[in-house]
């Protein structure tokens, strides 16, 4: 039923709404008219405030009672649900239809739009947010689905009736009855590619296979679309070759159609010298801070460019973007202190955006602490690499997440080893257990001066906005500055 307009059903169920894709599902499909109930077992800011703002009932933990009270004429599965879930093995036993997420946007939304997909390892999110703002600013009313919060709007999607929709493009599998990538469902047209990384362990085998993942979204799309895709990275290149599209490149080597020349920091923000394929430069001030965020910039720059946005409405979304909750978001400042969270795992988006955060306080020491909560994070794939990650880093703190020792010593991540393999490159480092006052530690530590990084990609116990309230009290408050924003 891809990209075919259908009478859909009034009640749906979200099994695992809680998750960010999810969630901002539930949301859509609520303002189209539509009875959403879901279920999940954690729920965490900013998805469980949303769910909870938009009164979508969501019933803790999975039972098939559930499924019974809920009557729904459809359930839509999340990724994280099971084949053995009580929820999904009653719909079965009832006969009530079953759809994945990708398949739902299709059936509900996609069919109205030509897709705009931004996928790689890194930077989707805050490349989607900002390509979906600035075909608001340019009043081509597109409808957005992220991974994400944008600032601006206070929530991961927008709907609307123009051309175009903007996807954040999503690697990872599709649920237990399909097992292939999200962005194979999302019919694409255009499609930004930012990077090709090792990431997802437990799905993927090896880099060849993400690549074949990758590979064959590109062949997905038709003749007459476009691929944005970046020129420095090699993986990507060879992808490309896959497209029967125009291939548009960007980044910073001399073969790139778009070519970054120069990156110069300005208060708070950024200006980019930019080289376009005709041999122009022109320069953008963007809020987004950092190499990564840069390129992610260019990328969005050179669509815009294809799809004949005016530079002017680019620049003025640029000027008013506010960037993505939990992406390089500043939690708290006060005269002196800094607390930022950030959703960084892979070591690369680590590395960047400990490397981004010293560049924009250069005379602050700066305190980063790490939660390795991925599947792939939590295991042993990356223990030689996340030492290099906090080079950039005055102090760094290794928290373990909840259930880290569930998974066999052979194949965990070492994170004393991590400790000690920063500690010797000449940063000072700490561990901290399951169960170490991690709040506690911290208020002792901090310094006039200092800024703080928080990174995981789930809640770490709630250790950001519980330190941001501590210092609140501790220290009071001048404001909070308007929020740097990552990748």
């Amino acid at each position: 039923m891809s990209g075919i307009a259908t009478t859909p059903s009034k009640r749906l169920y979200l099994m695992g709404i809680g998750g960010i894709a999810m969630g901002t599902l539930a949301g859509m499909l609520q303002d189209m008219g539509y009875h959403v109930t879901g279920s999940d077992t954690q729920l965490y800011p900013p998805m469980s405030t949303f769910l909870e703002r938009k009164q979508i009932p969501v019933l803790p933990g999975y039972a098939a009672e559930n499924i019974r009270a809920a009557r729904p004429e459809m359930v839509i599965v999340g990724n994280v649900i099971r084949k053995d879930n009580p929820e999904a093995q009653e719909a079965a036993a009832l006969e009530i239809p079953m759809i994945s997420m990708p398949q739902a946007l299709e059936r509900f939304v996609l069919y109205r739009h030509r897709s705009l997909v931004v996928c790689g390892t890194h930077g989707k999110t805050t490349t989607t947010g900002l390509l979906g703002f600035v075909l608001e600013t340019a009043e081509l009313d597109p409808s957005v689905f992220i991974g994400g919060f944008v600032k601006n709007w206070d929530r991961s999607y927008r709907i609307g009736s123009g051309p175009y929709m903007a996807l954040e493009g999503d690697e990872y599998d599709t649920a237990f009855f399909d097992k292939g990538p999200k962005f194979l469902h999302y019919q694409p047209w255009a499609v930004i590619l930012t990077s090709i990384e090792f990431d997802h362990a437990d799905i993927y085998r090896d880099i060849g296979h993400i690549e074949e993942a990758f590979r064959r979204l590109c062949r997905l799309i038709p003749q007459d679309g476009l691929l944005v895709t970046c020129g420095d990275d090699s993986r990507c290149l060879d992808a490309a070759k896959e497209c029967r599209a125009e291939v548009v490149t960007y980044g910073r080597g001399p073969d790139c159609h778009w070519r970054l020349d120069r990156v110069e920091p300005l208060e708070g923000r950024v200006c980019l010298t930019v080289r376009d394929p005709f041999g122009g430069s022109t320069s953008w001030e963007s809020p987004l801070l950092g190499r990564h965020n840069a390129l992610n910039t260019l990328g969005v720059l050179a669509l815009c460019r294809e799809l004949g946005i005016p530079d002017e409405a680019v620049q003025e979304a640029l000027r008013r973007f506010e960037g993505m909750r939990r992406r390089q978001d500043i939690l708290y400042q006060d005269g002196s202190i800094t607390i930022i969270d950030d959703f960084a795992h892979h070591p690369t988006a680590v590395r960047e955006t400990v490397r981004a955060i010293k560049e924009c306080y250069p005379h602050s020491r700066l305190l980063a602490v790490f939660e390795p909560r991925t599947n792939t994070s939590r295991r042993r794939f990356f223990q030689e690499t996340y030492p290099e990650a906090f080079t950039e880093a005055d102090w760094v703190g290794i928290k373990e997440p909840a259930g880290f020792h569930a998974i066999p010593s052979e194949e965990r991540l070492d994170t004393r080893a991590l400790v000690h393999e920063i500690a010797r490159r000449g940063i000072p480092a700490q561990l901290y257990r399951e169960d170490d006052p991690v709040v506690l530690d911290l208020m002792v530590r901090i310094r006039p001066g200092d800024t703080l990084l928080l990174m995981s990609n789930g809640s770490m116990d709630d250790v950001p906005r519980r330190l941001a309230q501590a210092c609140q009290d501790a220290f009071g408050s001048q404001g909070r500055r308007p929020a740097l924003h990552g990748g």
